[in-house]
């Protein structure tokens, strides 16, 4: 396992940014990121969701995107997979805080009994994963689900940022999520193309669905 040096994280706050995902991703590209780094906001004017869609959020809900470095995670983690993975590690932070309901959707929404609550996205850029995170933690004006939550949004992501640092493996990741991936079979998902029926969708050991014939990568 890494040594404990080597996970320090770095966090730089804001008042509000348009996008942390896309703030800390022109950090990686001009290079000048070069250790764990998070960038978190208090809100967001512009936010990424999946599928290039926005992501609307309320001030101080938990609004972050973490450059974790490519030798940093585990050796078995197929990286098309990684939002599942971070997915999983974060479900594992807002149970951690109290919120038990949370469950993690293929590949990567967050949700609190049947309504979205928050979700994962990643991008591979040089030696880097950034990981961007939203999760509703506050009552939101446009009626969507929060977890009406008093945690900051700074100590769920330490409590997120300590399950990172453990380095748990793939397998084990997928092991549990696979027990979670079949409680919760009726649900739907969307692809670039098409929302599919979970019931229909063999989960393989790479993270991937094989539905139909076809098989469905999970990275966004």
């Amino acid at each position: 396992m890494p040594s404990e040096g080597g996970w320090m994280l770095e966090i730089r706050s804001f008042e509000s940014l348009p996008s942390t995902q896309r703030y800390l991703s022109d950090l990686v590209r001009t290079s000048a990121v070069t250790q764990p780094v998070a960038v978190l906001a208090r809100e967001q004017s512009a936010g990424q969701g999946s599928r290039a869609n926005r992501w609307e959020s309320s001030r101080d809900d938990l609004l972050v995107s973490v450059a974790v470095p490519l030798d940093r995670l585990p050796d078995d983690l197929p990286v098309q997979s990684a939002s599942i993975y971070f997915g999983w590690l974060m479900r594992q932070a807002l149970r951690q805080a109290g919120a038990q309901n949370v469950w993690l959707k293929w590949p990567n929404d967050l949700y609190c009994a049947e309504e979205k609550i928050g979700g994962v996205i990643t991008q591979k850029l040089k030696d880097f994963l950034v990981v961007g995170i939203g999760v509703n933690l506050k009552k939101n004006p446009k009626g969507y689900r929060a977890l009406s939550t008093d945690i900051s949004a700074l100590i769920l992501l330490n409590i997120f940022w300590d399950n990172v640092k453990k380095a748990p493996k793939w397998k084990q990741i997928l092991s549990e999520f696979r027990v979670e991936f079949e409680q919760h079979r009726d649900a739907k998902a969307h692809t670039k193309t098409a929302r599919i029926e979970l019931r229909d969708a063999v989960l393989c050991d790479d993270g991937s669905l094989e539905i139909n014939g076809e098989r469905i990568h999970s990275l966004r």
